[in-house]
């Protein structure tokens, strides 16, 4: 039985992530606590063969801070890939991590 989006939380959606990431051999870094991280740096980064990605992830009715969309702009003109996910994405970002 697949799960609704709207039921599935952002942590619960951080694990997915995580062992996709993990299935797919990526190098995987979460902050666990980011009292001590700089506003808005995005929850995820992976690394895998030369690429980088950073990725807000959000649950589906989560919105996106400001200072989010500010670090994801700033690491976006670089070469990392940057995304915003949330749990209706779930395809989309087994077809990257792939």
């Amino acid at each position: 039985m697949k799960l609704n989006p709207l039921d599935i939380t952002e942590k619960q959606f951080e694990s997915q992530v995580k062992d996709l990431a993990k299935t797919f051999n990526w190098q995987y870094y979460h902050t666990w606590r980011s009292i001590h991280s700089p506003a808005g740096f995005p929850d995820c980064v992976m690394v895998k063969e030369g690429r980088i990605i950073f990725a807000e992830l959000k649950s589906e009715k989560g919105k996106v801070s400001e200072e989010q969309f500010e670090w994801l702009e700033a690491l976006g003109k670089g070469k990392a890939e940057v995304y915003i996910w949330r749990p209706s994405d779930f395809d989309k970002v087994v077809e990257i991590l792939r």
